[in-house]
Parts: C-alpha cells; structure tokens; sequence
C-alpha cells in the first residue's frame, strides 16, 4: 500500500507521492501502472517529493514521470504542485521554496489560501536555453530561417512542413505559430512531430495563436504524456519565442486548455518566472 494525492496545475495532473514518509522500488514501472486513466488513477504521469541530495542546498527534490514510464528534467505544472504537497504536508515550510528538479535547483514564492494551505505559486524558471545542442536539436536535419532560433522542418509521413522557434526551459520545446489553433490536428502531428529525427531527446510541440502582443492561446502536445491541459515549462517557452521572434512581449498571459498562466521573461536577469494555480483534487491508498 502507498499512500498517494492527486494534484493538478490547470489540468495538467499528476499522482504525487511524498518520498519523506512512502519508499518506490521502481517508480517508472510505477508511473505507468498508476497513471492510466481506465486501470489506475489516473494522470499525465508520477511525481516524487523526496529529500534533495546530499550536497545540494533545496528545501527537497522533485522527480517526475510520464505516463509512458520515461523521466523528465521538469514539470512547470508539476513543481507548483510539488510546492503546495511540501508545505501542505508540513515536509517544508520556508517561503521561498528551493526545489531541486532534472534542471537544477528552482526557486518557488508561494500564496497561501484562507486555510493556510498553498494557492497560487510563481517559479523561477532560471535562463532559457537556447544553444541548439543544449536543446537539443540536429540543426543539420533542419531548415534555417531568419528569425532567431527559428527552423523549418518536414515530416516525412505526411509531407506537411512546419516552421518552429527552439529553446529549453527545462525539457526541449518547439513553439509553432498559426493563425488558427481549432484547425491543428493534434492527435495526429503530435507524435511525428515529437519523435522527429532532429529532436535526439523527442520533443514537446505547442502550437501557439496570438490574440495581442500580450495573450497568446496554446495547445500542448507533451513527450512522453501526449495532449495535456497545461504545460508550464512549455508556456515559458512560448514567452520566450514570441519575444525573440518579436510576435510578443516579455509580459505574457497564456491561456492553456485547463486555464491561464502569467509568464515573463525578465531582460534584467535573463530569468522566466511563471505563475499559476495549483489544485490538490484528493488523496488515497494505491493497493497495487
């Protein structure tokens, strides 16, 4: 028996387990029993809070995995609701909160509710990275364009081209611009464009509609989970590539299928922050 909690960033929910109190053997194997939405409980997949490493200066460390069993560096989404179990919990209490993740050790502010319990949390995305290898990408199987960390590229299933602006804010991410999002097949693009032979780690594709210089709309399309409601490392990227394409300022809101985010992209520190919501829905005991 494992005790679990149920908690989603606008949509984007995972099933936590508090690593302080409860031992996984084999959390992948886990993610993939526990996440699926007919058999188990259901989720994009599995997060750890679990104590930071020795020799790191974090409050606590954040694991997480799809629901196809593979890790990933980060979880936007994720981390906010990490930070809401630790102090909720009473694992951690400091405001700021330090978490140690895939990406280093990230900085969270958090608000709490009438009840003491955490509400809204603002993360420190730290600097976007945009050097192709450090993406990465295979600049040689793409299509260099004008704009800054913009390429084109081809799926060869289909013969459909795209043209995609580049950086990691955690996890690789591609932003696609389009006139109209409604039109986007996602289901069917997402997995080609994920396991493209230029992406070595695959890839997460947001297709991104700008409604003003200021407010975007996004749908996701994440490696290893699929479509998902929400994306936080993804949102930040899409501020960073409507800045640097100039299609967008540094002040963004982004509305997600599950709800709204606030990114921005500080020039003083080259830093992203994001801010959002993050919802505990319930708690139980995985029998297995």
């Amino acid at each position: 028996m494992i005790r679990f909690s149920k908690m989603h960033g606008l949509g984007n929910d995972y099933v936590y387990i508090n690593g302080f109190e409860e031992s996984v053997d084999d959390p992948s194997a886990l993610a993939k029993q526990i996440s699926d939405r007919h058999f188990g409980v259901g989720g994009d997949g599995l997060i750890l809070l679990l104590p930071a490493e020795s020799g790191v200066d974090a409050h606590c460390r954040m694991r997480m995995f799809n629901i196809d069993g593979s890790e990933g560096e980060m979880c936007g989404n994720g981390i906010r609701c990490l930070c809401k179990l630790a102090h909720d919990r009473g694992v951690v209490s400091a405001n700021p909160m330090k978490i140690q993740t895939g990406n280093g050790v990230l900085t969270l502010d958090y608000t709490l509710d009438d009840q003491d319990m955490v509400d809204r949390v603002t993360v420190d995305m730290g600097e976007p990275r945009l050097d192709p290898a450090q993406v990465p990408i295979d600049v040689s199987r793409l299509t260099v364009t004008e704009q800054p960390q913009t390429f084109g590229f081809k799926i060869d299933q289909t013969g459909a081209t795209f043209i995609g602006t580049f950086c990691s804010t955690g996890n690789p991410h591609v932003s696609i611009y389009v006139e109209d999002l409604d039109l986007i097949a996602l289901e069917t693009v997402g997995p080609l464009l994920e396991h493209h032979p230029a992406f070595p780690s695959r890839m997460n594709v947001h297709f991104v509609q700008v409604m003003s210089p200021s407010e975007v709309k996004v749908r996701h399309w994440e490696r290893g989970s699929g479509i998902t409601m929400a994306c936080g490392t993804g949102a930040s990227a899409v501020c960073v590539a409507g800045v640097l394409t100039g299609r967008t300022r540094r002040k963004l809101t982004a509305h997600l299928p599950g709800g709204t985010l606030e990114l921005e992209w500080i020039e003083s520190d080259n830093h992203v922050t994001m801010t959002g919501p993050a919802t505990e829905a319930f708690s139980g005991e995985w029998l297995g």
